[in-house]
């Protein structure tokens, strides 16, 4: 038996001997392709004799092609003989049909196992269009299974997935972006594509890249990484979101090493979730801090003394500088309107410079010279919460802005909470954030209210031990 035959290619294909070229004939050339095939494949001439055997069917039922071809059907070695008849007119049917036909059989290995197989059956046609024969690819029945559910895995991620699902390739571009994503980016699913994550989101982007980078060089991390992003748009403030993201690296299973494809890139929306987890802890802290400061101003002899420890722990966490101003004992002054103008007198105050304790800046007495509108005038007046911030000043102009306003140069949001005991007003409490943190939003009020009311009920005793 020659050794085109053995390997599935017959006589009839091609020459053996190569051409005056040097190259390999038709017959070497069918050969080394069937045995390079990651599918099984067998075929039979008219009369049902094994023609072709490549190595992937040798090494699913453990046949050589030696032992296959040349023989009549699978009958007696690859199936069992009650089920032989049917095997073989179900594969030889393929002759008179238009187009593929799909079956299963349980084939019978080499050392008498049984294996399922999926076999896709085609008739092979002569010269002429008659039938020459019937080719069969076939693979194990669990390994075909796999690969429709991956198959079927990939459509449903990137229909029905309640995550966002995007396929970014080795430049770091979207390659494919399934519905969630979709709807999460704010841009449509062919739109998104091959446009650098810059064009889709204003914050961010660096740590998404970067993790990307990472996984395209490193591989996998070993746990979902959070990330604040911020999305394009004209309301770009709103959209802030927190993602929790997954990266798998991607790479070809076809090349001898892996070659990476790029990652795919998996996140669901947790802000909702996040916020809640970052505004439990930041009121259990301020929470504790309020404890602290309270056995603290306990141990305090004089509550001038006590009314600055309840400013120091506010601090913490919370705002840069503090300001406590009193009204003046004396009289208020008539101002354009014939109204009592309020006078604040400056009692306490954190360290201009370098951070360290409230100092009492009071014993003069002297009024604090603001100007009319001031935040803590309004505060007084309204015997509530005024919030202030530099806003659309320009940067260069923010100094000014805050030595304007009698605050340290460096402020430029500003919180003040009116100092109330007894049903009388007795001051204000001015807090301050510099550049680098964030407006006061109004869980920061209720939180500076509650400072206020310890911090008034130090002042009130200590007038009435004044007065005493």
């Amino acid at each position: 038996m020659s050794a085109s035959r053995r390997s599935g290619a017959t006589d009839e294909i091609g020459p053996d001997e190569p051409g005056a070229s040097g190259e390999p004939g038709g017959s070497e050339l069918l050969a080394a392709l069937l045995d390079g095939m990651d599918a099984a494949l067998c075929a039979f001439d008219a009369d049902g004799v094994v023609t072709h055997w490549n190595r992937e069917a040798e090494r699913i039922l453990g046949w050589s092609a030696e032992e296959a071809v040349g023989r009549h059907g699978f009958a007696g070695w690859a199936v069992r003989s009650a089920d032989a008849e049917e095997v073989q007119a179900r594969l030889l049917s393929a002759m008179r049909a238009q187009g593929r036909q799909v079956h299963e059989f349980a084939l019978l290995t080499k050392d008498g196992g049984r294996v399922l197989v999926r076999i896709q059956s085609a008739a092979v046609r002569g010269a002429g269009g008659e039938p020459a024969g019937v080719y069969c690819a076939f693979s194990e029945v669990h390994a075909q299974i796999d690969l429709e559910r991956s198959i079927a895995l990939s459509e449903a991620l990137f229909e029905d997935a309640g995550w966002g699902v995007v396929l970014v390739d080795a430049d770091l571009r979207p390659a494919v972006v399934n519905a969630h994503a979709s709807r999460a980016l704010g841009i449509g699913r062919t739109s998104a594509l091959g446009r650098p994550l810059g064009e889709l989101l204003a914050q961010g982007v660096e740590e998404l890249e970067a993790a990307l980078t990472h996984v395209l060089a490193e591989g996998a991390p070993p746990a979902p990484a959070e990330v604040w992003v911020t999305l394009r748009g004209p309301a770009e403030g709103e959209r802030r979101r927190c993602w929790r993201n997954a990266f798998l690296p991607l790479a070809s299973p076809l090349a001898e090493e892996p070659v990476p494809l790029g990652v795919g890139w998996l996140f669901v929306d947790v802000t909702e979730a996040k916020r809640g987890e970052q505004e439990a802890a930041l009121l259990r802290f301020r929470t504790k801090q309020l404890h602290r400061a309270a056995r603290a101003a306990a141990e305090c002899e004089d509550p001038l003394e006590a009314a600055t420890v309840h400013l120091d722990y506010a601090l913490a966490g919370f705002a840069d500088h503090a300001l406590i101003d009193r009204l003046a004992d004396a009289p208020r002054t008539p101002d354009a309107d014939g109204a009592g103008a309020v006078r604040l007198v400056r009692l306490a105050a954190t360290p201009a410079g370098a951070p360290g304790p409230s100092v009492l800046t009071g014993a003069a007495g002297l009024p604090v010279r603001y100007e009319p509108g001031h935040p803590a005038l309004s505060c007084v007046e309204r015997s509530g919460c005024v919030r202030a911030e530099a806003g659309s000043v320009p940067p260069e102009l923010t100094r000014e802005w805050a030595l304007r306003r009698q605050w340290p140069g460096d402020a430029v949001h500003a919180l003040c909470a009116v100092l109330r005991s007894r049903g009388r007003t007795l001051g204000v409490v001015t807090f301050l954030r510099g550049a680098a943190r964030t407006p006061f939003e109004r869980s920061d009020a209720s939180y500076a209210e509650d400072v206020a009311l310890r911090i008034a009920a130090a002042l009130d005793l200590a007038g009435a031990t004044r007065e005493r």
